[in-house]
């Protein structure tokens, strides 16, 4: 992977972690680092699932594969979140 790819990866899995942070209600105890991280495994996993789907390379922007990796990074942060409230 090149710098340019890992830049992209970090840039977009920080728009997704925020996003999946905003989809899930109430205040979540995971700082800023956890939700970029968890963002960027919902990117690369939900790019995958939408690769298997047939809907990952879609004419214009690619709203099927955004809601899938926001749906993940929202499980993700609030996983992490009971994880975390449990200590």
């Amino acid at each position: 992977m090149e710098i340019g790819g890992i830049i992209s990866a970090i840039v977009i899995g920080t728009v997704i972690g925020v996003l999946g942070r905003l989809v899930v209600p109430g205040r979540q105890r995971i700082g800023i680092l956890w939700t970029i991280l968890v963002g960027i495994v919902a990117a690369l996993i939900g790019s995958a699932i939408a690769s298997a789907f047939g809907v990952a390379d879609t004419k214009g922007v690619d709203w099927i594969e955004w809601l899938i990796q926001i749906g993940l990074a929202a499980f993700g942060v609030a996983a992490l979140d009971r994880v975390k409230a449990r200590r």
